[in-house]
């Protein structure tokens, strides 16, 4: 059984000031796998420390430095990428071939980072004034546990190009994972004080980054009930926030879509990491009178999303990654049957042979309305709503009918028709015709209560400077 029982600080691990101690968990098994000792206050608070120190010398450094700081960290990361897929497919319960891609774009995300680098323009002329984009300081960087790689290195990548320091709070829950990506970065010989990071619960080692008046900008990738509480603990200090949370992401078929294409992408959409994704497409909108063939579809594409064993190279979905999650899954799933929901396939329970570990039936539910609570709350689960239409007008309604703006899904044989239709919709990505998000320069980020800021590309970057005007 592996113990982390240090934190990152100042280019050493160190014994936490910290003393709770807490199981980590293989969700395929529900077999306790290892421990990790948490972090509190003192240890955020020497790990802001450190990154404060080292923000002069590191602010300063040329671009040629820090890009090959980016070209050492995307080696590093493929050079162990076997081991981090390993650990990842046993702590976390994603599928092994989604693992993989995962880890691959975390590592590209460094080298995007370092070509956007080069053009960057860190001072320019506006009219008779220089401004210089200056990096923001201390960022304190918050990641889920739903792809702690890519979460990590989507905050860290821009960090390292600006010049900024950093300091991250991964999800308890990856502890394993962030050992094991912890142990890349330090070889990758980055500067002392650069990059900290410190286990911990988020009540605590997140509410000290979001409130402490050494930190410039808290990036954050959450719920949107937790983001709300770091905007609102960042105001006395004026923080800069960037915020990429919740969705309940629509996927309009529109009448003119090839269905026979269509519903199976709409399943791997809808169920993409085992379910547990912002930019899930949860809600399908389907024209009215095709209905019966779409539940049709749904049930000769079930295969698509074979649930299994993570290990397995067929499954593509994999357990929740805890007991409070399948719970939460399967109260879901129980609130649907209880408001009137038609369950078209799977439903209570575990999978057949799969009671040993959280796994959950890939449930699809139809004559699901827009008041109903899966059609309106994030479940983080592989449950998918099928809700209808019978104009055109109505489908963009009913995909704008949210609290949410992530992402959105749009299948037509008329691509230009398709866009006109993303033009209404209100996300802050849109996929037409396709399943994977496949242009990592592309901003991420979300409308409505889906968050603030952007991640990816030249938009990424930008949320770690700060314009800073000279007139003589």
């Amino acid at each position: 059984m592996k113990q982390i029982n240090h934190i990152y600080v100042n280019g050493q691990f160190v014994k936490p000031h910290g003393k709770t101690v807490m199981d980590l968990i293989n969700p395929s098994t529900k077999q306790v796998i290892g421990q990790v000792t948490l972090g509190d206050e003192k240890d955020t608070q020497d790990a802001i420390a450190a990154a404060k120190a080292a923000f002069k010398a590191f602010s300063r450094t040329s671009v040629e430095e820090r890009s090959n700081m980016l070209q050492r960290l995307h080696d590093i990361i493929i050079k162990h990428a076997d081991e981090l897929n390993r650990v990842a497919v046993e702590e976390y319960g994603s599928p092994a071939v989604a693992t993989a891609g995962r880890t691959r774009f975390a590592a590209q995300t460094f080298l995007l980072a370092k070509e956007i680098l080069q053009d960057f323009e860190f001072v320019k002329q506006v009219g008779s004034s220089t401004v210089f984009m200056q990096p923001l300081g201390v960022i304190g960087a918050i990641t889920p546990w739903n792809a702690d790689y890519t979460h990590i290195t989507n905050k860290l990548a821009p960090a390292i190009a600006t010049g900024c320091t950093i300091v991250i709070k991964p999800s308890e829950l990856s502890a394993l994972q962030t050992q094991a990506f912890i142990e890349c970065l330090h070889e990758a010989g980055i500067p002392a004080g650069v990059i900290n990071i410190v286990n911990g619960a988020g009540e605590v080692v997140g509410n000290e980054l979001s409130r402490h008046p050494d930190v410039a900008m808290i990036s954050f990738t959450g719920s949107t009930h937790v983001g709300k509480i770091i905007r609102k603990n960042a105001t006395d200090t004026m923080k800069r926030v960037a915020l990429e949370l919740g969705g309940k992401s629509p996927n309009i078929i529109l009448d003119d879509a090839d269905f026979s294409k269509a519903i199976p992408m709409a399943l791997t959409i809808a169920f993409s990491n085992s379910g547990q994704a912002c930019h899930a497409g949860s809600r399908l909108i389907v024209p009215e009178q095709r209905l019966e063939e779409v539940k049709e579809l749904v049930r000769q594409s079930v295969g698509v999303v074979k649930v299994g064993d993570p290990r397995n190279k067929d499954s593509y979905v994999g357990p929740m990654v805890s007991q409070k999650q399948y719970d939460t899954v399967q109260r879901y799933i129980q609130s649907a049957l209880k408001e009137g929901a038609e369950l078209v396939i799977g439903g209570v329970g575990h999978p057949k042979g799969l009671e040993g570990g959280y796994f959950v039936k890939p449930t699809v539910f139809a004559h699901v309305s827009s008041d109903m609570t899966i059609a309106r709350e994030e479940i983080f689960g592989p449950v998918l709503s099928i809700l209808t239409y019978n104009t055109e007008e109505e489908a963009i309604d009913i995909a704008n009918d949210t609290v949410y703006g992530l992402a959105a899904y749009i299948s037509s044989s008329d691509v230009d028709r398709a866009k006109k239709v993303a033009a209404q919709v209100l996300a802050g990505r849109i996929m037409i015709n396709k399943a994977v998000q496949d242009e990592p320069k592309a901003p991420f980020g979300g409308f409505k209560q889906s968050g603030i800021g952007r991640d990816s590309g030249v938009y990424g970057l930008e949320e770690y400077v700060e314009p800073k005007a000279i007139l003589s």
